[in-house]
């Protein structure tokens, strides 16, 4: 449940498997779904035998239908954000299914209180609705059979998944939501995320220390029994979860409030027009007297038509220079490479990460040419605005 701030069916890079497309949005497995959906069919298997004795090796099957059943049921939590998402037009780059549950990506921040409350209420809401369907398909069957034992699972696990992903902390979507609350009565975004990220780490303590007092007030005594220890084991892997990610939400919060310094106009280039036939060490010379530290080739009008590869210029060797034309060293400006030289903060990165080049021609809005900007410059200036951000 927690959203983060993608046609075959191989894994890809960092995805998982591909299963489907719902609303144009990619779905992935993680590979670590399939161990804990094996550990659910041994937990849930061992767990029949007991409520419908005589059940035989078929337990493991039936098993694993819920542990199937279950995911489609977090995968619907899922999609009750990203059609939320959609609708308020914000891009969701895939959903992943994981360890614990899933992760919408949803790659901008929402503009107002309002629309940030009802997109983390979304998923929980669903998944309180999913319950009370399973409970009123309950009523509908034979007691203590195999259909009535599978309902009777998905309304509970329905029902932890929407209790625990309203618990009023980062990165869970009710620490969303108590994020949207703060936000709305401060009028300040950030209190509201600063807020409900130390919540989640008081709620990672919480859970930390929690759940093993509760297998103690159950009547566990022996801190070494296999629940004690599976209890504890459990508690410190969602409270390294919560934790980390009330971490992240606060940095990527501090973060975006620093990507305005990420100015288009400050990180560009100066640079020099040159036709696509003069010399490389011709160029260099008259780039260096202009003081400009970029070359971007122009026809016989004065219009821009290509930029000078940063990367290739380093390529050749000064004794060389003098007979290389700078045509065999020049990207041509495609569809994307043209930069306005007012764009800023999420606006300049959303267009490289659209358009993905190594350099890009910066224009004013007359259209006369302002410089080049380099992905580096602004990978740069990117990683020292994350190395300024308090922990």
């Amino acid at each position: 449940m927690a959203e983060d701030r993608k046609e075959s069916r191989p894994a890809e890079r960092g995805g998982g498997i591909l299963m489907g497309r719902p609303f144009g949005v990619p779905v992935y497995v993680a590979p670590s779904w399939f161990l804990v959906a094996a550990l659910i069919t041994w937990v849930f298997g061992g767990q029949l035998e007991r409520v419908l004795p005589g059940i035989g090796g078929e337990r493991y099957l039936v098993a694993l239908f819920f542990a199937v059943a279950f995911y489609a049921s977090v995968l619907v939590h899922e999609l009750a954000h990203t059609i939320v998402a959609l609708h308020y037009k914000l891009p969701v780059r895939r959903i992943q299914l994981q360890f614990f549950g899933g992760v919408s990506e949803i790659e901008k921040e929402s503009e107002t209180p309002g629309r940030e409350f009802w997109l983390a209420f979304a998923g929980p809401l669903l998944s309180l609705v999913l319950s009370g369907v399973f409970y009123g398909a309950l009523q509908l069957v034979e007691p203590r059979t195999i259909p009535a034992v599978l309902l009777a699972g998905l309304m509970v696990s329905n029902l932890i998944v929407a209790v625990f992903n309203l618990l009023p902390g980062l990165p869970l979507d009710g620490g969303r939501m108590l994020r949207a609350v703060i936000w709305k009565v401060s009028g300040k975004p950030m209190t509201g995320t600063v807020a409900a990220a130390w919540v989640g780490r008081a709620l990672a303590l919480a859970v930390l220390v929690g759940l093993p007092m509760l297998t103690r007030s159950r009547g566990g005594d022996d801190i070494s029994s296999a629940d004690s220890i599976m209890d504890a084991l459990l508690g410190a892997i969602l409270a390294a979860i919560i934790w980390t990610g009330a971490g992240n939400s606060l940095r990527m919060a501090r973060l975006r409030e620093r990507l305005p310094d990420l100015r288009a106009r400050v990180l560009t280039r100066r640079a020099a027009p040159v036709t696509s036939d003069t010399p490389l060490s011709e160029a260099l010379r008259r780039a260096n007297d202009a003081g400009a530290r970029a070359l971007v080739v122009v026809d016989g009008q004065g219009t821009p038509t290509g930029v000078v590869r940063e990367a290739a210029i380093a390529e050749i060797p000064a004794h060389r220079r003098p007979w290389v034309a700078v045509s065999g060293l020049t990207q041509d400006l495609k569809d994307g490479m043209r930069v306005s030289a007012e764009l800023t903060g999420e606006e300049l990165l959303e267009h490289m990460r659209a358009s993905p080049a190594t350099e890009y021609l910066v224009v004013e809005e007359t259209g006369e040419i302002y410089g080049v900007l380099s992905t580096a410059d602004v990978e740069k200036a990117f990683v020292q605005a994350m190395a300024r951000q308090p922990q």
